[in-house]
């Protein structure tokens, strides 16, 4: 009783002394504001028996009127005056903006000067009372939300004594309030810095030297008291003067920047050997801000200030930095919760409130229930008066209770509003459906809500015989803990949670539950139940003050265990259900990688013929992306012809095969495809479509023809060595007797032309055996290192004179590192030979043969005429021996015979290499052999 009687009175007290200190404060302020103090911006100084201006304000009125340093004032206005507090009262008579006449010494000399009187600068007052402000502000939310906790009265007291010394200036009348105001000023000056100096060396806990020496607290306001002594006896037996005046605000300066700096330094000193992380967090901002807040003043305002230079612009911006200092104790106390203590007597608040804020209504409900009762009843007498007592008694509780409910919800909001808020946040915990985020959300919460050092979740399996740590927050890493005393029954089971007092002394368990507990050190375990079963448990520590949870709290975590369990029940069923989705989605992957594996185009169509699957083997062959044709008709993808043959298949049940069909690609193209259509059925043998095959076979069919061409070479060639071999003997004898007839009848003209005729036939005819001989050739070819680029050219100086007779211009880009390739110089020379004896015939007029190597994947050379071409229905049969198109030959060519470029054909296959050929009729041919690089071409035997 006695506790709550002190703690009513304090705040009565506080109370009063707050009102006061700012009813005079905003009295202070409108007088300030309503009268202007004039001033002639020059600092009178009594030296030696004279007044003389010490300091002038740059360009102030003093300045401007012609008054310099040095100068003694003898009289203002006719009045003599020998001390600044007469040249003062003078400047009041005259007023502001009024003319006043100085009488000056200047040296020896009189001098009279007018001077035009100002209104003194003092907007620096309404910046001090805007940290004023701060210091009252800051000092009152401390103090309403933290009304109990260890300092906070010391830390308003602080405040309020501040906000007087910030916001009470005199305005010079010297009137009863003016008095007031100075000496209210001056005791706050000589108190904060003791003040503050008393609440570092006790809060957040008190110093081991100020326990062992309680005289050393008292101590601390011993300068302030003679300070003030000083200035009583200063004021009452001193004369004034304006040293006296600057002398003593100087001593006041320096002493509270002595306090204040020592202040910062036991901050500084507890925050370094601070044992424990958040109180060393604590005092790293109450030390950063307290010397933040004390280095600028101290630097540029006290420090010049005691050397005697007069307060600068930079030296009243300078006094700014103090309003730091509230700003930093109140960011730090909410933010790392530097007063936040259990508030055990947090009704004493609402007590204390209810009762100031119905001590009027009390004492008149008193006095009028006791004046009706005696005005009915005027015999009652004293028992009137008790009966009154007695009802307005009554009256009190609820109207307590009423306001201990609204300060709860407006001090306390935000710890209310999360519980209010927790059964709601429960409710909505089954709509996270990911396991590890709704548990993580979940112990975020609580934490926050209760405010616990240490909180976990344990997940058991799926019969509920094992547990495992799931979550946790202020837990350090732990294995390996036996945690299966929460599988066990017990007979806590009934209260609805599990509660162990102490964590390190557990008789009743065993070895390894003892040890996981004390590790854990968890001080409650609360099931949470889904379906009749205990699927997990929300263990928590205790307040971060080191107290127990109250019952409300445990209650309303037991209200919350249900949803927690039936959110976890939903987050694991959630989670199997997305493993199967997930296994799905791989088989479904896995199949359609299949599909887009496979090296034959693979197309399925729904019973409306429109495309439901293409895969990446039908977008290379029919050259169509597969989001231009998915969801399109079959009619608007393919080709009619196609189309057609689909629809005529279709009609009939099975599997149909189009062997060979050519198919017309957008880009122009044709391909050779084997299609294959079948029903697409599903397991229940319903036709849901038709899933369509094609099998790319145009290089197959390309192949076979070359094969099919290397076929008939081989047996014309075999044929050819067999007659060759029969011919070229009897050739060999015609042409022997033949020669010698002609020797025999040289003499007869007309028979020596007809001998020499068929001796020409008989050279000719033997060249086509040679061909022959050299198209059969079945024998072996040495192969080694040789520049295409150096056959070229020597081909190409042996046809010299027949080019440049028939009017053929030569135009060569052979490339420069062009690679070696294998192979024999002398064959290769006959296929550049007959290629180019083949374009000179083929451009009887005369035209230009280009000739250029190429380096790519294969050394390619290309040989270009621009001759009469060759017709699309000979290219094909080009290759065929004794096929030839020079049945009439020109003036000048010879005739045919049908094996050049048979022979071309085979020497480019000794070779591993490939020709080709591309010609149009009138526009010229171009034929281009591609041979193997060295390091990629496989043996060859021939």
């Amino acid at each position: 009783m006695n506790r709550e009687f002190e703690a009513r009175f304090t705040a009565i007290l506080l109370a009063l002394l707050t009102v006061v200190a700012i009813l005079f404060a905003g009295f202070n302020y409108k007088i300030e504001h309503q009268s202007a103090i004039p001033d002639d911006g020059a600092w009178w100084m009594e030296r030696n028996g004279h007044l003389v201006a010490d300091r002038l304000e740059r360009n102030g009125p003093a300045e401007r009127a012609g008054i310099r340093r040095g100068d003694e004032v003898v009289s203002v206005n006719g009045h003599a005056v020998d001390t600044s507090a007469a040249v003062t009262r003078q400047l009041y008579y005259s007023g502001v903006w009024s003319k006043a006449t100085y009488s000056l010494i200047r040296g020896s000399v009189p001098l009279p000067v007018v001077v035009v009187l100002v209104p003194a600068e003092r907007s620096m007052n309404d910046w001090l009372r805007l940290i004023a402000l701060i210091y009252l502000g800051i000092g009152l939310y401390v103090l309403l939300r933290r009304w109990t906790a260890v300092g906070s009265t010391h830390f308003y007291i602080f405040c309020l004594v501040s906000f007087v010394f910030y916001s009470l200036h005199y305005t010079g009348k010297f009137n009863a309030f003016d008095w007031s105001v100075l000496w209210a000023n001056e005791v706050a000056w000589l108190l904060q810095p003791a003040l503050f100096l008393h609440f570092v060396l006790t809060f957040p806990e008190r110093r081991e030297f100020v326990s062992k020496h309680r005289w050393a607290i008292p101590l601390l306001y011993l300068p302030g008291a003679a300070l003030l002594g000083i200035q009583v006896l200063a004021f009452e037996y001193l004369k004034a003067s304006a040293r006296l005046l600057f002398n003593l605000n100087r001593v006041h300066w320096a002493y509270l920047t002595i306090f204040f700096v020592s202040a910062a330094a036991v901050l500084w000193n507890n925050s370094r050997q601070a044992t424990t992380p958040i109180l060393r967090q604590q005092l790293k901002w109450i030390t950063r801000g307290t010397i933040l807040a004390i280095t600028p003043f101290t630097l540029f305002y006290v420090v010049p200030y005691l050397f005697g230079v007069m307060p600068s612009l930079t030296m009243k911006v300078s006094v700014l930095s103090l309003g730091l200092l509230p700003l930093t104790f109140g960011y730090a106390i909410f933010r790392y919760r530097l007063m936040d203590v259990d508030l055990i007597f947090k009704r004493g608040m609402a007590y204390t409130l209810a009762a100031a804020a119905i001590v009027g209504v009390y004492f008149a409900g008193v006095a009028a229930i006791a004046e009706l009762v005696h005005t009915r009843v005027p015999s009652s007498g004293p028992y009137g008066l008790m009966m009154a007592v007695v009802v307005t008694a009554l009256l009190f509780d609820p109207v307590r209770k009423w306001i201990q409910e609204k300060l709860d919800q407006f001090f306390f909001h935000t710890g209310y509003d999360y519980r209010r808020t927790l059964i709601e946040f429960g409710r909505e915990l089954s709509s996270e459906t990911d396991l590890d985020k709704m548990l993580s959300s979940l112990v975020d919460r609580v934490a926050r809500t209760l405010l616990v050092d240490r909180i976990a979740i344990f997940l058991g399996n799926s019969d509920s015989s094992r547990f495992e740590l799931s979550k946790s927050f202020g837990i350090a890493h732990v294995t390996g803990l036996d945690l299966s005393f929460l599988a066990k029954p017990r007979i806590e089971d009934a209260a609805g949670h599990i509660f162990f007092e102490n964590t390190h002394q557990l008789p009743r368990e065993n070895a390894a539950a003892q040890e996981a507990i004390a590790r854990l050190d968890l001080n409650y375990y609360i099931p949470c139940h889904a379906r009749q079963k205990t699927i997990a448990f929300l263990g928590l520590g205790k307040t971060m003050q080191g107290d127990f949870l109250s019952s409300e709290d445990v209650e309303l975590l037991q209200a919350l265990a249900g949803y927690i369990g039936i959110a976890i029940q939903n987050g694991r069923l959630y989670a199997s259900l997305e493993q199967k989705v997930s296994e799905y989605e791989r088989l479904k992957d896995f199949n359609e990688n299949i599909v887009e594996s496979i090296n034959v185009g693979v197309m399925a169509v729904d019973l409306q013929d429109r495309i439901e699957s293409w895969n990446s083997q039908m977008e290379v062959m029919y050259a169509q992306p597969r989001w231009q044709v998915v969801g399109r008709s079959l009619s608007e993808v393919f080709p009619a012809a196609f189309v057609e043959e689909f629809y005529r298949v279709r009609q009939n049940p099975g599997i149909h095969n189009l062997y060979k069909f050519r198919l017309a690609t957008p880009t122009g193209e044709s391909r050779i495809v084997n299609v294959a259509m079948a029903p697409l059925v599903t397991r229940k043998f319903n036709v849901v479509g038709r899933l369509v095959i094609m099998d790319d076979i145009t290089e197959r069919i390309e192949l076979e023809v070359q094969l099919t061409q290397a076929d008939k070479l081989s047996s014309i060639g075999l044929l050819a060595a067999g007659v060759a071999h029969e011919v070229n003997t009897p050739l060999a004898v015609i042409s022997s007797y033949t020669q010698m007839l002609a020797k025999q009848l040289q003499s007869d003209p007309q028979k020596a032309g007809v001998l020499e005729k068929i001796t020409k036939q008989t050279f000719r005819a033997s060249e086509i055996v040679n061909n022959l001989l050299n198209f059969s050739r079945t024998t072996g070819t040495e192969l080694t290192e040789v520049s295409l680029n150096k056959v070229i050219a020597d081909t190409l100086a042996l046809l010299e004179h027949q080019l440049k007779v028939a009017h053929i211009k030569v135009q060569t880009e052979l490339c420069e590192n062009l690679p070696l390739i294998q192979g024999n110089a002398g064959r290769l020379q006959q296929v550049f030979l007959n290629l180019f004896l083949n374009a000179k015939d083929a451009m009887a007029g005369g035209g230009v043969l280009n000739v250029s190597t190429l380096n790519g994947e294969f050394v390619s050379v290309r040989v270009s005429d621009t001759g009469s071409g060759i017709a699309q229905e000979h290219i094909h049969r080009i290759y065929d021996p004794f096929f030839t198109t020079k049945t009439s030959p020109a003036d000048g060519q010879n005739r045919g015979t049908g094996l050049g470029l048979s022979v071309t054909y085979g020497i480019i296959q000794e070779h591993a290499g490939n020709i080709r050929v591309e010609s149009r009729p009138g526009e010229g041919t171009t034929f281009t052999l591609d041979f193997p690089l060295i390091s990629t071409r496989k043996a060859i035997h021939v």
